[in-house]
């Protein structure tokens, strides 16, 4: 990647609608010269896809829950199973692997207390291998980007 592409990713970042005409003029490139770097941007998964931002408590999930999960076992097995269970789970909107003594990390939304408790009773607590959770509700967003540093 080279200056140009980085700024086509920063604008692209910044507003994933941008016309090839618009975006071109801001990278300094013609437009046809732009639209071949963005899609080979896109081919080799620079540029893994575009989606529109969301307001969650606008879309009825205020809510915000930070789920520590310890597995029974840490085998390659193990996580597969859990990654494979959770993925089904609408709620949970990140999943991580962590070092230290929590094995994984989830971001769960939810519409409020009750909503999270049966996603816990009815979803999460029923995959197996689960030792143990700890759940951290988030009172507000401090900072929250969408766009990665400049390279």
């Amino acid at each position: 990647m080279d200056s140009i592409d980085r700024k086509i990713v920063a604008a692209l970042q910044r507003n994933g609608r941008l016309k090839i005409s618009e975006l071109s003029g801001m990278v300094g490139l013609s437009p046809t010269p732009c639209a071949r770097r963005v899609a080979s941007l896109e081919e080799s998964g620079v540029i893994s896809g575009y989606s529109a931002r969301v307001d969650q408590a606008k879309l009825g999930l205020p809510v915000t829950i930070f789920v520590a999960v310890e597995l029974d076992r840490q085998s390659t097995e193990a996580l597969s199973a859990f990654e494979n269970a959770v993925r089904r789970f609408d709620q949970v909107m990140e999943c991580y692997l962590m070092t230290g003594t929590r094995d994984i990390l989830l971001r769960v939304v939810a519409e409020d207390l009750p909503d999270f408790d049966r996603f816990l009773e009815d979803k999460l607590m029923r995959v197996p291998g689960i030792r143990n959770t700890r759940s951290s509700f988030t009172l507000r967003t401090m900072i929250q980007r969408d766009a990665l540093p400049a390279c």
